[in-house]
């Protein structure tokens, strides 16, 4: 066992880690924003506009986030169209074809998590909200969302989870994050058990926060209402 190459090279790894950090935030925050729409649709729709939102979810659930990156970065720029485009200063980025891939991703997966949760809400809650005359639009601001995202809570916490791990792909298309600083410890000093253990035990420990913060979330918003 030799950490001291591990030792010199910490704050090379210190520097994956904010990136790993900003992608995985950055990711699941447009995510969610994006999901909670497709979600109402998915679920509310039942024409045209439901199915193209379940080929979308379907799309990235059914293939692996690997590919899609390869598509997103290496796929696109084979056409002319592209590269001649506006899109293209944003398309030849590693960081912004990342950052896409795993917004599109995980977005297409929460879709489905809020969309179950929606589906599982209790008949009584929507008759009740009917029954004081909210509209449909006040009644999923103020009866549907709420609920359903607090009962998605566990599922979610799941995703954000399997979205840290993701994120190591990062490093295929030439970023430095965690996964990528190993990778270049292991380039530099033949040590592929201590780099990659080193990156190991930071999504190790990045992973007991999640779950930290999930429970506190459940805990917070979740059992609450399960106890009424």
């Amino acid at each position: 066992m030799n950490f001291e190459a591990i030792g010199e090279n910490f704050p090379l790894y210190l520097s994956g880690l904010g990136i790993t950090l900003k992608l995985l935030s950055l990711s699941l925050a447009c995510g969610l924003l994006l999901a909670l729409p497709l979600a109402v649709v998915r679920t509310v729709s039942k024409g045209w506009a439901s199915r193209l939102v379940w080929v979308y979810t379907y799309a990235f659930r059914g293939t692996p986030m690997l590919v899609q990156l390869f598509l997103c970065y290496y796929g696109l720029a084979q056409f002319d169209a592209v590269r001649d485009s506006w899109a293209w200063p944003w398309l030849s980025s590693a960081s912004f074809c990342a950052w896409l891939t795993f917004t599109l991703n995980t977005a297409a997966y929460t879709t489905e998590i809020i969309a179950g949760s929606i589906r599982a809400l209790p008949a009584g809650e929507i008759e009740a909200a009917k029954a004081l005359g909210m509209g449909r639009g006040l009644m999923l601001r103020r009866i549907v969302l709420p609920a359903a995202l607090r009962r998605a809570l566990p599922a979610y916490g799941n995703e954000a989870i399997f979205m840290l791990h993701g994120t190591a792909l990062a490093s295929v298309v030439t970023l430095l994050d965690v996964t990528g600083a190993a990778r270049a410890v292991n380039a530099k000093y033949y040590l592929p058990f201590e780099a990659f253990i080193t990156a190991g035990a930071f999504y190790f420990v990045l992973t007991l926060g999640l779950v930290g913060l999930f429970r506190w979330a459940e805990a917070r918003w979740l059992k609450p209402m399960m106890n009424r």
